[in-house]
This record gives structure tokens, C-alpha cells and sequence, in this order.
């Protein structure tokens, strides 16, 4: 009898535990499918929300997202000492809510990559060239920060809209193309220039200068002290000066966001000792629809400094021998750009000539341009 009842019990308990196992075994196998529907990722549609810390990486960012994008650039004044910014609650709401966010690094915008969301992906310039905290930070005027980052923003904007991923492709080639231009422009300018010399109130042109490959004759002393932001010594300001009262460089290179006394000294010397100044801002100036047009406008202005007689073709006659169009309307600070159309892309750019100077193309468009941005809008100008 008491064997009967011990039997019994092992059969129930051999029972109970059949059924927990069972019961396990569905359990996992329901979480095990729930977690394979949860892992399958809703992909994103519409218009990528990109903020940008400067208006110079934003505008690449628009050549290259076109009508998919619509980017808020943060600082775009030219009137702001980009070192001693400091962002608006405002700039920092948009930035929280990007879903890329593109900043330039080196230690140039750190307040732009913080209090991101999770979701964010960060393209940054220093990050895509291995540039680091000490480099010179002005990356934009670099042709290869510009081509790593056209890259780099065409292969996030992928990732994010897989299905606009051709659209992207063809903006980046786009883009590449008139790039290309730019750099042959450069080159040409270079090998017909090999003693060409340049001083520079600030290294804002570094980069710039190095590719179109215009030597520094800057005082080193002079070149330390700035960078360091100490006092420079009235023995290196004296060697400045007679460095351009002797006309050892063939132009000066003077960054207006950071005029001082001594600036304003030394570009007055340049003056009287007929050394052409060129003036080069941190940030994108209004009048230019794209990075890119900014900087053809800056070796245009570096180039007929240094030799007059040289340059592309003259304002008028396009190498297309076509009308390159109208320029677009330079854009309010704090207003939101239209939403460019599929047409808009294919435009040619073009921007108004100085009505005293007659300016020199070194690009031009062909037909199927990329510097048209999609939707843009600037944020702080303070």
C-alpha cells in the first residue's frame, strides 16, 4: 500500500514537472519569437532632421541631402568669435532633437555634441580626417576634410533613409564633380606658382593656402603667440611689419572675426606697403548658397591677389558658354529656406558679381548641379 501511494507521488510530481517544462519550453519559444518581431527595425521615412554646429558643414550637409534633409545650422554669423560661442537654450533644444548632427571637432564646437539623444548619429569633420585637439581647426578649407565629409554625411543619410540611397549617391557624385573642378583650379594656380607667398594675421586659411600651394612666410613667433592666445611680443609685431614694408609676401590673409588693434596695424602696414589683404571669415558669409561656392570665391579673390593677370574665365562668359541662371535670394538668419524641388537641383549655380569688381568663375556648373541645398534654416547669430 505504501509503495502504491510512494508511486503514485513520483507520478504526479514526473507529471507537474512535464507540464512546467512544456510550459517553459512555449514561454521561450513566445519571447524568442516576440523578441525577433521587436528586433525587426521600422524603417524611417521622411525628411532627415540635421542640425549642423556651423553654417559651412550644414551647407555640405544640404549639397549632399538635397530635398531629403532639412538642416539648422547653429552659427552663421560672421560677426561671432566662433571660440567664444556659446549656444542658446534654443540651439541646444535642436540639437537634443536631431537625428544627425554634424559638427565640425578639434575642440572647435565641443557644446555641439552634448545632451544628444540616443538616436543621433554624429558626423564630425575631425573625427573623418583624424584631426585632433591642438590641430587647426578651420577643417572646411581643407579639400580632403570637404571630400571625407561628402562621404561621410552620403553614407549616414544612407543608413538612416535606405530607400533614398541612390538619391544620395547621385548628390555625392554631383557634389564630387564640381569639386573636382575646384581642385584643378587649385592645382593649375599651384604649378604656375611655386613662389608664391602668403602672412596671415590668423592660420583661418591654413588649409586653403596649402592646397592651392602658397608658401606661410608668417613669423613663427608671431604664428605661436596667436596660437597659444598670448600677448605677441612688440619685437614679433616688428617683424611682421618689416616682413610686409619689404613685400616678402605677396598677400596677407586677414580673419575679420578676430580684428584687433594689431590687426588692424598690421593690415594697415599691408596697405601702405601695397600688399594685397584678403579678408577670410571663420563662417559661410550670406551671400553664398554652399560651401562650395564660398570657397571657389576665395581662391578666385587669393589667386588675382597674388597674380592679377590670372584666373578662369571672367564674369559673362561661362566655359558652357550658357547663362548660368540667377542667383538665389540670400537667406534671413532666422528663416526656414523652401524645400527645393527636383528642378531646383539641376539649376547651375551663380551668384551676384561686386558691381565694382568684375569677379572671375573658377567653377561652374554642369547641369546637373549639386550646390542647390535642400531645405535649410540658420539658427543663432548673436
Amino acid at each position: 500500500m505504501r509503495t502504491n501511494r510512494a508511486l503514485g507521488r513520483c507520478v504526479a510530481v514526473l507529471l507537474a514537472s512535464a507540464m512546467m517544462l512544456a510550459s517553459a519550453a512555449c514561454g521561450i519559444g513566445g519571447r524568442e519569437a516576440g523578441g525577433d518581431a521587436q528586433s525587426k527595425v521600422v524603417a524611417k521615412t521622411g525628411v532627415i532632421n540635421v542640425v549642423a554646429s556651423v553654417g559651412q558643414w550644414g551647407s555640405l550637409a544640404a549639397q549632399i541631402g538635397g530635398k531629403d534633409v532639412k538642416v539648422t545650422s547653429i552659427l552663421t554669423s560672421t560677426g561671432v568669435d566662433a571660440h567664444d560661442f556659446e549656444p542658446k537654450t534654443s540651439d541646444l533644444t535642436a540639437l537634443s532633437k536631431a537625428e544627425v548632427v554634424v559638427a565640425n571637432g578639434v575642440d572647435y564646437d565641443s557644446w555641439a555634441t552634448k545632451s544628444l539623444s540616443r538616436e543621433a548619429t554624429v558626423v564630425s569633420a575631425g573625427q573623418t580626417v583624424g584631426a585632433t585637439k591642438g590641430d587647426n581647426p578651420h577643417l572646411w578649407f581643407s579639400k580632403d576634410a570637404r571630400s571625407g565629409m561628402a562621404k561621410e554625411l552620403a553614407a549616414v543619410f544612407s543608413k538612416v533613409r535606405p530607400a533614398k540611397k541612390a538619391y544620395f549617391k547621385k548628390r555625392l557624385q554631383q557634389w564630387q564633380r564640381q569639386e573636382k573642378q575646384l581642385d584643378a583650379s587649385m592645382q593649375k594656380f599651384a604649378q604656375g606658382h611655386a613662389k608664391a607667398t602668403y602672412a596671415a594675421t590668423e592660420s583661418v586659411a591654413y588649409y586653403l593656402m596649402s592646397d592651392l600651394g602658397v608658401k606661410d612666410v608668417t613669423p613663427q613667433s608671431y604664428v605661436q603667440a596667436v596660437m597659444n592666445g598670448g600677448e605677441v611680443a612688440p619685437a614679433d609685431l616688428q617683424e611682421f611689419q618689416e616682413l610686409l614694408e619689404a613685400r616678402k609676401a605677396d598677400v596677407l590673409v586677414n580673419n575679420p572675426q578676430e580684428s584687433s588693434q594689431m590687426t588692424n596695424l598690421l593690415t594697415g602696414t599691408a596697405n601702405k606697403s601695397e600688399v594685397p589683404v584678403v579678408d577670410v571669415t571663420e563662417q559661410m558669409p550670406k551671400q553664398y548658397d554652399s560651401l562650395t561656392d564660398w570657397v571657389a570665391a576665395l581662391v578666385d579673390s587669393i589667386t588675382t591677389a597674388i597674380d592679377p593677370e590670372y584666373g578662369c574665365t571672367s564674369d559673362g562668359d561661362d566655359a558652357d558658354g550658357e547663362d548660368s541662371g540667377e542667383a538665389q535670394d540670400s537667406q534671413d538668419g532666422q528663416s526656414e529656406q523652401s524645400e527645393q524641388s527636383d528642378k531646383t537641383d539641376a539649376i547651375a549655380d551663380a551668384k551676384d558679381s561686386d558691381t565694382s569688381t568684375k569677379q572671375k568663375k573658377c567653377i561652374t556648373g554642369d547641369g546637373d548641379d549639386a550646390s542647390q541645398s535642400g531645405d535649410t534654416k540658420s539658427g543663432t547669430e548673436n
